[in-house]
């Protein structure tokens, strides 16, 4: 996946474009995600607008695996404290 954080309103955004397959595959890239971002959210991203778009490799991955890779790339770019 990739993230992009701004200071902003807290508004976050998910993209999950055609490469990931089709609306079946798309719509559960976005659910997935949404529900990383959510348990995620609490731990740092409050008062940041969020797009998170999603890559190839999303169609295998669970939760709980998007929670760690996102936790991850916030701490990497010390966003998340």
């Amino acid at each position: 996946m990739v993230l992009f954080v701004a200071p902003g309103s807290g508004e976050s955004a998910f993209v999950a474009g055609k490469k990931i397959g089709g609306a079946v595959h798309r719509n559960r890239a976005r659910r997935v995600l949404r529900a990383a971002l959510r348990e995620v959210a609490p731990q740092g991203v409050e008062g940041r607008d969020v797009v998170v778009v999603a890559r190839e490799t999303i169609r295998d991955a669970r939760t709980q695996d998007l929670i760690e890779e996102m936790t991850e790339l916030l701490e990497r770019e010390e966003v998340r404290r």
